[in-house]
């Protein structure tokens, strides 16, 4: 085995690793480390959660043995952090405990890193081996990297559809009814765990008022996500589901309803205003940005879907597909399919596909 195969296998251990922090790290990549001595993995660790010490420090602590750690080469699928936040520098430490061989699988981009941990590590003498399976763990931190890299969060569009092409049936936004369930339970499950693994999730005024929906995890042990809803002249009354206490909500309304009665919402609502009929995406993204919010889920109907879709803001679409005909209804959106991965959840299908 060259040492490459080998710099790769213990790589795809961090990616591996890292994952598990999926949902629990944000705004902090997901990074996992493990240390090899005599070609032997002796410690590992990730970052399980944002606050807690971060991958090198719990694969350095479940070393048993430190005096190895100088003849030991220590993996991570990121550069280590040179900075002081909740937690001290990666870089530092691993220059204290000696260890003279890293191998980053890509460096971290974000403004406050960005080589800096590298540097420290070279600096001291470390022998410092950069990009093993880069592209994967680049992929595996796409929120991260892009969140930084293109000022704005990933951004996945979910919505499901009929065989005959829609996505839901003509209702009034006066008369609220049950939505019509196009797909099952196995897609309702999986769309709530999606949820847990995001920051945010977004709908619009007509999806709020015919839906009604909750938007939580009701149906997955995690977190529940930040909602986000445009209500650009405050339509939303305020006894909706969305303004309970399970979560915060975000309402991003316009500066020309300013002066507006507003709804008595509780403690958890937010209202943002923001220009509509101007540069609307780059006020978006900066409040998103300025929330630290990484990542988000658009949920919303036609008209929403369509606007990140028509402006290009999207980095993923999850569409699922039922066996249902609805025969007229609200048209699907449609994308280009440049990537895609299709999936059976019992009677219906789901297709992944990369922007």
């Amino acid at each position: 085995m060259t040492n490459r195969t080998l710099h790769e296998k213990y790589i795809q251990r961090c990616i591996d690793l890292a994952r598990l922090g999926l949902g629990n790290t944000a705004p902090n990549p997901m990074v996992g480390s493990v240390i090899v001595y005599n070609n032997k993995i002796i410690g590992e660790g990730y970052h399980r959660k944002i606050g807690e010490p971060h991958a090198e420090v719990n694969a350095i602590n479940s070393v048993k043995d430190k005096r190895r750690l100088k003849k030991s080469t220590l993996y991570v699928n990121l550069e280590p952090c040179a900075h002081y936040g909740k937690t001290p520098p990666c870089a530092n430490l691993i220059v204290e405990q000696g260890i003279s061989n890293v191998i980053v699988g890509s460096v971290d981009t974000a403004a406050h890193v960005s080589g800096r941990g590298i540097k420290i590590l070279e600096d001291a003498g470390c022998n410092v081996t950069i990009g093993i399976l880069e592209n994967e763990c680049r992929d595996l931190n796409k929120r991260f990297f892009t969140f930084h890299e293109k000022r704005r969060p990933y951004i996945i569009l979910k919505w499901a559809q009929t065989k005959d092409g829609f996505i839901d049936i003509k209702r009034g936004a006066k008369h609220t009814v049950e939505p019509a369930w196009i797909t099952n339970e196995y897609a309702k499950t999986l769309v709530h765990k999606w949820r847990a693994e995001e920051q945010a999730i977004l709908i619009g005024t007509n999806t709020a008022l015919v839906d009604n929906p909750l938007l939580t995890t009701r149906n997955w042990e995690g977190k529940n996500s930040v909602r986000i809803v445009f209500d650009r002249t405050f339509k939303l009354p305020s006894n909706l589901n969305i303004f309970n206490q399970d979560s915060e909500t975000i309402v991003i309304a316009d500066y020309a309803a300013k002066n507006l009665n507003t709804n008595v919402y509780n403690k958890n609502i937010g209202i943002i205003f923001v220009n509509y009929q101007k540069g609307f995406f780059n006020q978006f993204f900066d409040i998103l940005v300025n929330r630290n919010i990484q990542s988000m889920i658009v949920e919303g109907g036609e008209k929403v879907l369509n606007s990140f879709i028509e402006n290009n803001f999207w980095d993923e679409a999850r569409i699922f597909y039922g066996n249902k005909e609805f025969k007229d209804g609200i048209k699907a959106p449609k994308i280009e399919i440049k990537e895609l991965i299709n999936e059976s959840l019992g009677n219906s299908k789901l297709t992944l596909v990369k922007n």
